[in-house]
């Protein structure tokens, strides 16, 4: 898809490194969020900007925060992987780009700390850093429906290199893929970053931070009858779907589900596909019935009132 929906700028960013208007790069429906570490401490120069990704988080060590800079639209391909001929697109596929400044690699983090030269290594990142990271995830899922799930195998550095932990995506896997990754993970590329950092932790932070919860089954032991499976809850696919004007598949899904529940009162026909008035107002009565949700029963459907809808 050549379009863009969605904001385009995460909330807080500076663009006082911007490089979209000499490198305008494709517009795509972002889908994959790829996660690269900087190999340095500072914010690089990026070449002028010929080798940026999307974005940049910078730590402010004093501050316990990320500050991050913003160089290309959340959906504008950046220039961050390589790509080569005759192969799979990489940077112009449907991914948004993340460069952490710091280290992924033992040798470079140890000269670093002898020199005592402050920096993040981040297979051993300190928690606000991860949790920085994690609350842009959970706005990439919150508004462009990026799943908060990804490969299993996150290699440490040097293993990762050349995917020595054979942790590379084949061409068919790549294009399939939906969620976060790291640049470790994508084909054509032979860097081993971010390494190991703690990615299982990310996505818990990013999960309590939406408050989405475990979305694993509970397991039943066999001295007990088996209990009815819950209902399987898709994903959600970001607030970018149910706008003004928007009109798809998620809109009529979520329409359905809400006359399914008892709350279709407000359309004269039946749900559709383009988001309305009715949709809105059938969102904001189920809100104001769930305790959860009626402090904020706007009508807006975000990822607590999709789960709890289709729940």
């Amino acid at each position: 898809m050549s379009t863009k929906t969605g904001p385009q700028r995460y909330p807080g960013a500076s663009r006082a490194n911007w490089y979209q208007d000499d490198y305008p790069g494709s517009a795509m429906e972002v889908n994959v969020v790829v996660l690269h570490t900087t190999e340095g401490r500072s914010l690089p120069g990026y070449s002028g900007g010929s080798m940026a990704p999307n974005l940049t988080a910078v730590p402010d060590l004093a501050a316990k925060k990320l500050k991050w800079y913003q160089h290309f639209d959340i959906e504008s391909s950046s220039r961050a992987l390589a790509n080569k001929a005759q192969g799979v697109e990489t940077n112009t596929l449907n991914v948004c780009q993340v460069e952490l400044v710091g280290t992924c690699d033992p040798k470079t983090h140890a000269k670093w700390k002898a020199a005592g030269q402050a920096h993040i290594y981040w297979p051993d990142a300190p928690d606000w850093a991860l949790r920085e990271v994690a609350r842009f995830l959970a706005w990439m899922h919150e508004e462009h429906g990026v799943a908060l799930s990804g490969p299993k195998a996150w290699p440490a550095y040097p293993t990762s290199y050349a995917n020595g932990g054979d942790q590379r995506m084949s061409f068919a896997e790549w294009k399939g893929f939906k969620g976060v990754c790291g640049h470790m993970h994508v084909p054509e590329n032979s860097h081993g970053d971010p390494g190991a950092i703690d990615f299982a932790r990310v996505v818990k932070y990013a999960k309590d931070d939406l408050d989405l919860g475990d979305d694993t089954p509970p397991q039943t032991t066999p001295s007990k009858p088996s209990k009815p499976s819950k209902p399987t809850v898709p994903a959600f696919p970001g607030r970018k779907y149910f706008r003004e004007g928007a009109s798809n598949a998620h809109v009529l899904q979520l329409g359905k589900q809400l006359v399914k529940r008892g709350f279709g009162d407000h359309y004269k026909v039946g749900p559709s596909r383009t988001w309305g008035e009715a949709d809105r107002l059938n969102v904001r009565d189920f809100q104001k019935s769930r305790k959860e949700l009626r402090g904020d029963a706007d009508g807006s459907p975000g990822p607590l009132t999709w789960r709890l809808l289709f729940s």
